[in-house]
């Protein structure tokens, strides 16, 4: 296993990462913008209001792209088991 293998991987995996995470995170900080501005025009400043939302739309968010993010990983895994055997 050379550096160019374990940059690649690295690479692959942050990728990865992004893929899977990011939806959700995206999610997450839309819901947390429209509830901050909401906050702000009525004045309601109440730090636990942001969080049930935040929870229902990542929650929906998971179900929703669950099986394309467990295949994304299943994917993943198997090319490095294969590069792993192959060493």
């Amino acid at each position: 296993m050379n550096v160019q293998m374990v940059l690649d991987v690295m690479r692959e995996s942050f990728i990865r990462i992004l893929l899977v995470a990011g939806p959700a995170l995206v999610i997450s900080m839309a819901i947390g913008l429209v509830i901050s501005i909401f906050q702000a025009t009525t004045q309601i400043q109440e730090p636990t209001l942001t969080f049930v939302p935040k929870l229902v739309a990542i929650f929906l968010t998971l179900i929703l792209g669950g099986n394309f993010m467990i295949n994304i990983l299943l994917n993943f895994t198997k090319s490095i088991f294969k590069m792993i055997a192959g060493l």
